[in-house]
């Protein structure tokens, strides 16, 4: 889709989503700016959140489809994003809360080469996508 891969994840991550998907089933990821939770990447299961019709599709972490609001993609579009996990506790709506880990953004600044090929690359906004169980607010 993308020529450059926007987003990646460890083999925490991996071994957490694994985790997590029996208890609640597929799964989305969105990368917010919110203030209560910060910019921490938050885990949903996929039929309880409606991604917005401007949010971007970076790609798959896990399995899972990746979310970001455009807003924070406008201010991070230069920054390759690593799904990481460390011990704490993790947002108060994100379903990885009660396992005593937290998902974490780790980024990379894209490479001059990595930016060319991004140029021409057209964005996947949340409105556009057809992602099995993603709603949007245009739905």
């Amino acid at each position: 889709m993308y020529k450059v891969q926007r987003v990646s994840f460890t083999d925490e991550t991996q071994a957490l989503v694994e985790e997590l998907l029996p208890i609640h089933g597929p799964l989305l990821f969105h990368q917010s700016g919110g203030c209560c939770d910060g910019s921490a990447p938050m885990c949903y299961p996929r039929d309880e959140f409606k991604v917005g019709s401007r949010d971007v599709y970076l790609g798959e972490v896990a399995g899972q489809p990746f979310f970001i609001s455009h807003d924070q993609w406008e201010y991070w579009s230069h920054t390759h994003l690593i799904i990481d996990v460390v011990p704490g506790r993790g947002g108060m709506f994100s379903v990885e809360g009660p396992t005593g880990k937290r998902f974490l953004t780790r980024s990379r600044l894209y490479s001059e080469d990595e930016g060319e090929l991004m140029k021409s690359d057209s964005l996947v906004l949340g409105g556009d996508q057809a992602i099995e169980g993603v709603r949007s607010t245009v739905d």
